[in-house]
């Protein structure tokens, strides 16, 4: 009997050793390796934090709107490379959208517009009302400007020939933009989407550029979780001073913070 106990207390001392060095840094690096397996996980392909650089999508999206973006069935990558697959969602006519530009030489940088032609469809502007497939959209959100229904970029395709100037980031649109117009009308094609922004005259969307290949689409936003009332240039740059001190000073200052903003849902 006492044999028993001495044993059941030499066993209890085992187990309440203390770890070694070196078991302390595996468990350490194992824990590590499942939390930045998860950010993977969730940044390659459910969500990614977006923030709004410039006005095309106002009133809709301000600069200075931090995004949570959904991915889920849209795209799945490995974060901080360019490798990345299509899955099974599609866009919607009138969704915003999270997209790459068919701008290589400017190295495809993520624009957020709304989804206005879809594979497919026959779509005109005509005096800033814009038709698919010979019915007008409803348009709630749309902002003009002053005289708009007069302006070429409001009568496309009709007037594309006067943008040609405007066409500079990508030269070779007008030549497919004359291929795809049929009767005055611009027809999708397969495995393409139409882009433009709710800034309707001062967006720098597909008018200018063409269309966003399926491949291209990252995913569409979700809620907004912060929104700082900021310049353009601290949300056009990457991560750095000027966008650190930003944030400090919304700390200090708390009125930069848009705050009826935060939790808006898409």
């Amino acid at each position: 009997m006492k044999a028993q106990v001495e044993e059941s207390a030499a066993i209890d001392k085992s187990k309440a050793a203390p770890a070694t060095t070196k078991e302390k840094v595996w468990n350490e690096i194992v824990s590590w390796f499942w939390v930045i397996l998860a950010f993977l996980v969730i940044e390659g392909t459910l969500v990614q934090a977006r923030v709004i650089p410039s006005g095309s999508m106002e009133d809709t999206v301000l600069i200075g709107d931090h995004l949570i973006v959904s991915r889920m069935g849209y795209d799945a990558g490995i974060p901080f490379t360019n490798i990345h697959v299509p899955l099974w969602r599609k866009p919607k006519r009138q969704q915003i959208i999270v997209f790459e530009a068919p701008l290589e030489d400017q190295g495809n940088p993520d624009f957020i517009k709304r989804c206005m032609g879809l594979p497919g469809d026959h779509l005109k502007i005509v005096a800033g009302q814009v038709y698919v497939n010979g019915v007008r959209l409803n348009e709630p959100y749309v902002k003009h400007s002053a005289d708009y229904e007069t302006a070429s970029v409001e009568n496309f395709p009709e007037r594309a020939e006067e943008l040609k100037e405007s066409m500079k980031d990508r030269p070779e649109w007008l030549d497919e933009l004359r291929q795809d117009t049929v009767n005055g009308e611009l027809v999708v094609p397969p495995g393409k989407y139409f882009m433009m922004g709710d800034n309707r005259d001062n967006s720098n969307d597909g008018r200018f550029w063409g269309f966003v290949p399926r491949e291209n689409i990252i995913g569409t936003p979700v809620m907004i979780y912060m929104s700082i009332d900021a310049p353009e240039s601290v949300w056009n740059s990457s991560f750095g001073i000027q966008r650190f001190q930003t944030y400090a000073s919304a700390i200090i200052h708390p009125g930069m913070v848009r705050w009826r903003r935060l939790g808006h849902i898409f």
